[in-house]
């Protein structure tokens, strides 16, 4: 049972992150239908900025949960003027271009980033410290659940509900909802359409730098290709879920995080992705449109 129990948490663990990021591309597909194929990149400068950022203020002599707030908040405001450059830079000038050029553009930008950390830091794994403390009262359970896992869950879980609360209630929510369901319209009724965007992918970016800190801090190491791997994952999680819903892209995270932490732990590690991209094959023959998802009505 204690076995289960750890693939479980791990599960969740993992399935948190996927969805952290998954948000990024649910979110941008939902405004404009574009797969920002660079995302997984901006979630590893993000844990690269925190690895900075965490090595600077321990210098200084800070410690303990405080150099990971202020490492998280870095990482955040970095990644989120990576992720409004970005957007600037190769999506806006092709907002209206054939499909197929902005998503050229997209897998060029995410090598271009891809290769630029490699040039500035390096092709080996770095370690990155841990950054949670081990708390007093996880003791009894540390052999099933780590303190690392348990603030992974808890800030994943209190992003989620910030993000929900910031769609449903607030002003800038409302123009993302307008925006999403018809932006001719919506720029007809006064929205700003461009803000809407570039905020979708500030917010985008600033959530996948946060699970790119906390998940390097988890596991210990860094690398400046952890975004290709993590960005396909998380896009995977996106589409279990359905492509352009915000829980559909937290639901698909879990449930792929869980997928692959019973099948390492019952199969074997080998087949982690196997089983991870069998799902998503399964999901997309039998219900294209995602777990939460819904069927567009096509105009002919």
């Amino acid at each position: 049972m204690e076995y289960f129990l750890e693939l479980l948490l791990g599960g969740l663990t993992r399935g948190s992150i996927y969805a952290l990021i998954a948000l990024g591309y649910t979110m941008v597909y939902g405004i404009i239908e574009l797969i920002n194929f660079a995302h997984g990149e901006i979630y590893m400068i993000g844990a690269f900025t925190g690895l900075i950022a965490a090595s600077i203020l321990t210098m200084k002599g800070l410690q303990g949960p405080a150099v990971l707030i202020l490492a998280c908040i870095v990482a955040v405001v970095y990644a989120a003027a990576y992720g409004l450059t970005v957007e600037k830079i190769a999506y806006k000038p092709l907002r209206n271009a054939p499909r197929l050029s902005p998503l050229i553009s997209a897998i060029g930008m995410s090598i271009f980033l891809q290769n630029y950390v490699l040039l500035v830091q390096t092709p080996d794994f770095l370690p990155f410290p841990s950054l949670i403390p081990e708390f007093a009262f996880m003791e009894p359970f540390s052999h099933i659940m780590g303190s690392s896992e348990l603030v992974i869950l808890v800030t994943t879980t209190a992003l989620m509900v910030a993000l929900t609360v910031l769609i449903k209630f607030t002003r800038m929510g409302k123009a993302m909802r307008a925006t999403a369901q018809d932006r001719s319209m919506a720029m007809l009724v006064g929205v700003n359409v461009n803000r809407v965007i570039s905020t979708t992918f500030v917010i985008g970016s600033a959530l996948a730098a946060v699970g790119g800190v906390l998940i390097a801090s988890h596991i210990g190491q860094i690398n400046f290709a952890i975004g290709f791997i993590a960005g396909i994952k998380a896009f995977t999680a996106a589409v279990l879920g359905g492509i352009g819903s915000v829980p559909g892209a937290a639901l698909g995270g879990v449930v792929l995080g869980l997928t692959e932490s019973f099948a390492t732990g019952y199969v074997s590690s080998d087949y982690e992705d196997v089983f991870a991209f069998a799902l998503l094959v399964l999901i997309l023959i039998f219900r294209p449109e995602g777990l939460l998802g819904r069927a567009k009505a096509q105009k002919v």
